[in-house]
């Protein structure tokens, strides 16, 4: 089943590299999915693709690296044409959660800086109502347990309700993100107004970011049994020559 799902990961990531033109300045994701997209793009750039990619991990940048992608950071190209990514979560409005990697906050920061978001995903992903999966917090460590109240009270206002747990490294210390920060997965169920949440969350101070990705996805490519969907944000066309 395993070998499955990881054909269909690299089948998405495949459908992705349509949309790279020669060129592009790309946001490259992180996560297993993401890491099909990275080794796709290495081929291409091995044979003579010109691309520039900003990486949203450590571990992202050293497999680009490692493939000879030349890289580049947000500050030395502030605008992107298009971030490829995956995600753990993909409700019908095409609202994300993200995370589940630990890197959501670069992710956030490079989705944000790119005229374009490619979500590329196994067709399990897809979900009617978000909140299967937890949802990622990131949280500074200084003043933990008042942070945690405080995301506590804004679940619970926002209508949600469900256990929050730090998440640790197999050793069991907190697992501590690339930006120095810890993250709280909050296992609630069922999200069913990810906006109000969101902007609860937002609102509290220690909070640095969350999962959830509100109106940053343009293209969803979900890969399945029945080969690769494309799937676009309502208003969002999708060249011929690429469907």
């Amino acid at each position: 089943m395993q070998d499955v799902v990881e054909r269909q990961k690299r089948e998405a990531a495949a459908r992705a590299l349509a949309f790279v033109e020669p060129g592009m300045r790309l946001g490259l994701g992180t996560g297993t999915t993401a890491k099909h997209f990275v080794a796709l793009l290495g081929e291409k750039v091995a044979a003579g693709l010109q691309v520039v990619g900003v990486p949203t991990s450590e571990a992202t940048r050293a497999q680009a690296e490692s493939l000879s992608i030349p890289l580049a950071t947000l500050d030395e190209v502030p605008a992107l044409d298009i971030t490829v990514d995956g995600a753990d979560e993909v409700g019908p409005d095409l609202v994300l959660i993200k995370g589940g990697g630990g890197a959501l906050l670069r992710e956030k920061i490079v989705a944000s800086a790119s005229a374009r978001m490619i979500v590329i995903a196994d067709a399990s992903k897809w979900v009617s109502v978000l909140g299967g999966f937890p949802l990622p917090i990131e949280v500074v460590p200084f003043g933990f347990s008042a942070v945690l109240q405080a995301i506590e009270k804004a679940i619970t206002a926002a209508g949600c309700r469900g256990r929050l747990e730090i998440r640790r490294t197999k050793d069991g210390h907190p697992f501590v993100t690339d930006g120095g920060h810890w993250i709280v997965d909050a296992a609630l169920g069922r999200i069913t107004d990810p906006t109000a949440l969101a902007t609860r969350l937002d609102g509290i101070a220690g909070v640095v970011d969350h999962g959830l990705f509100i109106g940053l996805a343009d293209t969803v490519i979900l890969a399945g049994p029945d080969g690769a969907r494309l799937i676009e944000k309502a208003g969002r066309t999708t060249p011929g020559e690429r469907e």
